[in-house]
């Protein structure tokens, strides 16, 4: 297994749509096992592989207190939408140390394929709901502040590229 360097707004490589898996291989298991590291190591709850410059339908989850129950969809999709929305304050590894609330759908059923290329379906609510939103929006190239105003992204923009000349010269 390998850390795999995460990619950071507005890097636009995150805007790249991803393209489905043909096969789930050993190649795909490797890429789970190295997003999955990679998050934990972070830390985060959840990662895309478009976040780690590969841009096919992978994203690992993992919102359990003790990092012990990861969440593997290949080729997600949601499938339902509740009507009901609710709010959450979102923080992304693409987009270090922001945090801003996300309206999205409080419910969601998801089909996609596990680690093993079977399909499985669930119903989602809550952190998990958002986290599946949140991830499955990376996979189309759209990043969460991108629900946020122009003035605001401007901001993290500025901020980001800021951090990252000052990384530079240390």
């Amino acid at each position: 297994m390998a850390l795999l360097p995460i990619l950071h707004y507005p890097d636009p490589r995150l805007h790249t749509v991803a393209k489905p898996v043909q096969v789930v291989d050993d190649r795909i298991r490797q890429l789970v096992a190295d997003m999955a590291e990679t998050m934990y190591a972070a830390p985060g709850v959840g990662l895309a592989a478009t976040q780690v410059d590969v841009h096919e339908r992978v994203v690992v989850i993992d919102i359990s207190e003790d990092g012990d129950d990861l969440l593997v969809l290949i080729n997600p999709e949601i499938t339902w939408r509740s009507d009901e929305l609710q709010v959450y304050e979102e923080g992304c590894l693409s987009v270090p140390g922001v945090y801003d609330k996300v309206e999205r759908s409080a419910q969601i059923t998801v089909r996609a394929l596990n680690e093993k290329g079977e399909s499985f379906e669930f119903d989602a609510e809550g952190l998990l709901a958002v986290c599946v939103q949140h991830e499955l929006d990376h996979l189309l190239g759209k990043v969460f502040v991108e629900y946020l105003s122009v003035l605001k992204r401007e901001r993290i923009r500025t901020r980001i590229r800021k951090q990252q000349r000052e990384a530079l010269k240390a």
